[in-house]
């Protein structure tokens, strides 16, 4: 295994979990939206702004071919990276993707707490952030659920569900 995909909606620990992975396994980090930006020189936000999310997508798509042939990595995606062109079938064949899936209830409550430092739903009240949660996962759950991995990540500390995906990964691959 020379790469980690980490995937999942905003909130589902992909970057704090991914750091751990990272750590626990002697790799590297890469978080995608920061690279994306450190290699842009720009905000994901001032991009959407000024180019829109097509261009975005594009750029993310470019970026995410780039990390994929790095060796030794932990790669935290966007939340909807796996969502545009052929980005679950590069992460797959290139590591192992591993989906970190919450439940609604519990994405809400983890980001009603961090609402301030997420544009897209910072304006939003309880019942709107968790109806759009619902809406966006119904559409996204199509690419999610083709990762190498489910971790199921409610109610885990994110060290509990790092030792999970390390026991996950030593197993036997199933036939």
């Amino acid at each position: 295994m020379k790469r980690l995909f980490l995937i999942g909606f905003m909130g589902s620990g992909k970057t704090t979990i991914g750091k751990i992975m990272a750590e626990k396994l002697g790799f590297s980090f890469i978080d995608l939206d920061h690279y994306i930006e450190n290699r842009n020189c720009k905000k994901i936000a001032d991009i959407f702004a000024e180019s829109g999310e097509d261009t975005f997508r594009d750029i993310e798509h470019k970026m995410l071919l780039e990390v994929s042939q790095l060796e030794g990595v932990v790669i935290s995606t966007g939340g909807g990276t796996p969502c545009f062109y052929n980005n679950m079938e590069i992460m797959n064949e290139n590591g192992l993707s591993l989906y970190l899936k919450l439940s609604n209830e519990a994405l809400s409550n983890r980001l009603n707490k961090a609402k301030t430092f997420r544009p897209l739903i910072k304006d939003k009240t309880d019942s709107e952030l968790l109806d759009f949660i619902k809406e966006t996962l119904t559409h996204r759950e199509k690419f999610y659920s083709q990762a190498s991995l489910t971790i199921d990540n409610d109610d885990d500390s994110p060290e509990k569900t790092c030792n999970l995906i390390i026991s996950q990964l030593k197993q036997p691959a199933q036939n």
